[in-house]
């Protein structure tokens, strides 16, 4: 059985089984992406709710894992040569995940730098202005209610990055086209998140967007999404 010892981040968390992959992690737009990724791969592991409420990610134990202080992150026991690895930025660890177990991911390497382009452009540009729309929309309003300009310029953008999903998608599937891949689950959480977690769909007019509105509900359908959405469980 692999030894985790050597990761402080076990102390606080400790692993009721070393031997599958432990995942630090709590049910945000990019907390999810992990545990959605592993469902769909079906490889084991055990989640671990970093609270914020806690400000668990700025514990010393969590940033020893990542020192940014932000999930999710994970510790393979199973790492490059059988040795363990930690890993933060959902990301990284999508990618990670897909060339380890050889899916979500095309063969050929024009496909697959494909799907890594779509990875960067949400962790690039999705994940950022969505998350400073969300963060004025909803959480600072009060702060710029006499000052319009930051709600409107991310909104401006997170729309501009809706048309450009929406002309991606038009005629496929998925991202890929046929090929469900780890740009498809980088990405749907944000989509859904501006939603569900900011209230956004008026104001980021989801109804112009009826190729990604299709391809989000694809997206949240499919069984490893509705499992992965959910995990690791919110306390009740």
């Amino acid at each position: 059985m692999a030894d985790l010892s050597t990761f402080p981040i076990t102390k606080r968390w400790p692993a009721a089984n070393p031997a599958i992959l432990q995942l630090y992690s709590l049910p945000t737009p990019n907390g999810v992406k992990v545990s959605i990724a592993l469902e769909e791969i079906g490889l084991p592991y055990e989640p671990h709710l970093i609270s914020f409420g806690a400000n668990d990610q700025k514990s010393p134990e969590f940033m020893s894992l990542n020192p940014n202080g932000r999930i999710p992150a994970i510790i393979d026991p199973d790492g490059p040569g059988g040795k363990p690895i930690g890993l933060f930025e959902s990301g990284a660890i999508l990618l990670y995940l897909a060339e380890k177990t050889g899916k979500l991911m095309p063969a050929d390497a024009v496909g697959r730098y494909e799907t890594i382009q779509w990875v960067f452009f949400q962790m690039g540009g999705i994940g950022p202005m969505f998350g400073q729309f969300g963060h004025f929309h909803k959480f600072a309003a009060d702060k710029v209610a006499n000052n319009s300009y930051p709600v409107e310029r991310y909104r401006d953008e997170s729309k501009r990055l809706l048309g450009v999903l929406e002309e991606r998608l038009q005629g496929r599937q998925w991202l890929m086209g046929d090929a469900y891949t780890i740009a498809d689950i980088a990405t749907f959480p944000w989509v859904r998140g501006a939603d569900v977690f900011y209230g956004g769909r008026e104001m980021l007019e989801y109804a112009k967007f009826p190729a990604v509105m299709a391809w989000l509900e694809r997206c949240i359908a499919r069984p490893a999404s509705q499992k992965g959405l959910e995990i690791p469980a919110r306390p009740k």
